[in-house]
């Protein structure tokens, strides 16, 4: 098993801190080695603990988080930044992407969001960490600007020629709705095309494995391609 992610946590209301703690211990790979209530006891765990990544809040009572993160930088400590705050400020944001940080979180903190963060900078570290040399392809995925871009895509392949999404949803409507395999005259039938066209439609969800194609023999004439639910 691969060695989790060393995180410390960074904020001053201790009901929120736990929260988060919670939050990420139901993510794989990381650990929780530290929290901190202040931006004083934050500057000394770093130290110690010396994590690979920080939740960091901006707003402290004897301090601000921004401050504690250029600190960061102008020193020599190899520690990623994930910003969670209320600071909902155009130029917060601003000068904690001018300060390299790897993600920015609004508060009030959802799990969903969180483990969005984390399992996106355990894939960029898993990247690096796995590349001795990089591509310009590679280095555009790295960037943080491209990040959501390269989710985006990978849920939403840009699809062929002779392909729309309209069409291609229809047919996914299709069988989320049929337990037994359809051929492709049954299927143009239901979404008003043609044979031709649906099974241009269905050899293509095939091929992305999400319809499995079988071969009916019958017993009379050729042989029919049948589609069904993989």
């Amino acid at each position: 098993m691969s060695t989790p992610i060393r995180l410390m946590i960074a904020e001053d209301d201790p009901q929120i801190a736990e929260i988060q703690r919670r939050f990420v211990e139901r993510v794989e790979g990381f650990e929780v080695v530290g929290i901190s209530h202040s931006t004083r006891d934050a500057k000394d765990m770093l130290e110690v603990f010396q994590p690979q990544l920080v939740l960091l809040d901006i707003h402290f009572p004897d301090g601000n988080g921004l401050d504690l993160l250029r600190s960061l930088r102008t020193g020599d400590m190899n520690t990623d930044v994930i910003m969670i705050t209320a600071a909902k400020e155009v130029d917060s944001l601003s000068e904690a992407l001018r300060l390299g940080v790897f993600d920015y979180v609004l508060k009030p903190l959802v799990f969903d969001r969180l483990e969005q963060a984390l399992t996106q900078y355990k894939e960029h570290v898993t990247s690096l960490n796995s590349s001795q040399e990089l591509s310009q392809k590679e280095v555009d995925r790295l960037l943080p600007r491209n990040r959501n871009n390269t989710q985006e895509e990978s849920k939403n392949p840009r699809l062929p020629k002779g392909i729309d999404q309209i069409t291609l949803d229809k047919i996914r409507a299709t069988f989320a709705n049929t337990s037994h395999p359809l051929s492709a005259e049954q299927v143009g039938e239901k979404i008003g095309s043609s044979r031709t066209t649906a099974r241009r439609y269905l050899e293509f969800l095939a091929g992305l494995n999400e319809l499995r194609a079988d071969i009916n023999y019958g017993t009379v004439g050729r042989p029919e391609r049948l589609y069904s639910k993989s």
